[in-house]
């Protein structure tokens, strides 16, 4: 597409609401556009609507009529999560009719170079993390995109001193064409959301088109560490800023020194060479002259977990590539604080330590929480069961855990795989009244487990919709119940 003051007077479809939706319909009605927005949702569903129509901009709801997209439609704008199967799509792509995302109207609006971080996990954590970071560092950054924040809203409003970092998911990136972030970071790449893409190819093609209009001029920001990252860096036009955790990069980037073992999961702060003497694991930057800058001690992280200090070695690789003076990052770094539902710490209650890990809804993901604490643990797991017999988790049942409380669909399961495991400290909550009662009952029955320095850890490996409306509400529930002690 070109910039949106282009489309003046001609016809541009948006296909569904909420908030992106919302944003880029009143830019192309700013520039005026003849604007339709078209939602599958009832009207009565659709609060947004009223907002449009009092701005002279045709809503329809209930349906896609058959002559929405015509050949004299100029654009066709998609909510991200639409597949491009709806027929309004597969008609706009028959019809020659270009489709984008709102993205791509973003690139065109924002006086401000834009930071874009997408990946399979951590989006969220490191986009938020180099928020913080360049705000300490003077910057004025304007974090949006998947995060929440519609990118056209944050282009509109950005100059061009200050920075839009904008968390990007795969959706939203299969729908660019022109968008030119002057820096990408591409965190890591796994199996999910296939039933979108159709298969891995096109999942990480989506994710590449962060990087294909990038220059010299620009950044690209990849994990060494894995193997989808490394093949992309070969094809890169960007200058190359790569992070890792578990080799020394002598061409320049962002690692740990020493660096970690990716066969030993301990937290492993520190480590002991050859000669018997401890060394401190510590955040490094490597100029391209080989110049090296000393940032922070592994352990003074803020936020706890070796998949966090991933995170930070990203944020931290995008800081510089903006300008930030590496030397003057400790502190913002050691201030961080994890996102909310994200191995998040709640309160100290008769010296034990809640952390909610609300969003961890699978076995990895509760794998990789309960690894990124030290000392003695008490899980609280369990909610939808969708038919997994839970048995990846036995060697952490049996290795990690002072004691373990289930609740949920699952609770049975994760009962049978902690009594394999030989874990005695097992309690089953059995539902209450309602969700509220059940949570809460949870947290009684892990505090009764805990002994002062230990900690309690909500990491349920399961959804929440068995009980709960959202992993959001979950875990609020969860510190809710933690105050209470």
């Amino acid at each position: 597409m070109n910039h949106p003051a282009s489309y003046r007077n001609r016809k541009v479809v948006v296909l569904g609401l909420a908030k992106s939706g919302v944003s880029v319909a009143k830019v192309f009605h700013h520039f005026g556009a003849d604007v339709i927005v078209n939602d599958k949702k009832e009207r009565k569903l659709c609060p947004e609507a009223d907002e449009l129509a009092a701005l002279g901009i045709s809503v329809l709801c209930g349906y896609h009529p058959d002559d929405l997209v015509t050949e004299d439609t100029a654009l066709l704008v998609k909510n991200p999560g639409i597949p491009y199967s709806a027929p309004p799509i597969q008609k706009a792509l028959e019809l020659g009719v270009e489709v984008v995302t709102e993205v791509e109207a973003a690139y065109f609006l924002s006086p401000a170079p834009i930071i874009g971080i997408t990946g399979s996990n951590g989006k969220t954590t490191t986009t938020t993390m180099i928020g913080k970071l360049l705000d300490a560092a003077g910057f004025q950054p304007i974090v949006a995109g998947n995060i929440g924040r519609p990118l056209c809203e944050a282009a509109i409003e950005a100059d061009e001193e200050q920075w839009i970092v904008a968390e990007l998911s795969s959706f939203q990136l299969k729908g660019t064409n022109a968008f030119r972030p002057h820096i990408g970071l591409l965190l890591n790449i796994a199996e999910t959301h296939l039933d979108y893409h159709g298969g891995m190819e096109d999942y990480i093609a989506s994710k590449a088109k962060l990087f294909q209009n990038q220059t010299a001029q620009d950044f690209a920001v990849l994990n060494r560490d894995d193997a989808v990252c490394r093949e992309l860096s070969k094809s890169m036009k960007a200058r190359l800023l790569p992070f890792s955790l578990y080799e020394r990069l002598e061409e320049g980037g962002v690692y740990v020194d020493p660096p970690f073992d990716p066969n030993d999961h301990s937290v492993g702060y520190t480590v002991v060479d050859e000669r018997g003497r401890e060394a401190e694991r510590t955040i490094v930057y490597r100029d391209y002259e080989g110049g090296i800058t000393g940032i922070i001690p592994v352990r003074e992280l803020g936020v706890p977990g070796r998949h966090n200090t991933a995170n930070a070695l990203a944020a931290i690789a995008a800081c510089i590539a903006a300008g930030a003076d590496p030397e003057l990052l400790a502190e913002p770094l050691a201030s961080l604080q994890s996102v909310e539902h994200r191995l998040e710490f709640v309160c100290e209650a008769n010296g034990v330590r809640y952390y909610n890990d609300s969003k961890a809804t699978n076995p990895i993901a509760t794998t990789t929480a309960v690894r990124s604490l030290e000392g003695g643990l008490v899980l609280i797991a369990g909610g939808l069961d969708r038919g997994s017999d839970y048995m990846e988790l036995l060697p952490l049942f049996k290795d990690r855990l002072k004691g373990l409380v289930v609740l949920g669909e699952t609770r049975g399961k994760l009962a049978h795989v902690a009594e394999l495991a030989g874990l005695s400290a097992v309690k089953i909550v059995e539902p209450e009244e309602d969700a509220e009662r059940t949570i809460d009952k949870a947290v009684r029955e892990a505090a009764a487990l805990a002994e002062r320095g230990d900690k309690v850890l909500l990491s349920p490996a399961c959804a929440s919709w068995d009980m709960f409306a959202s992993y959001e509400q979950r875990g609020r529930m969860f510190k809710k119940s933690a105050h209470t002690l």
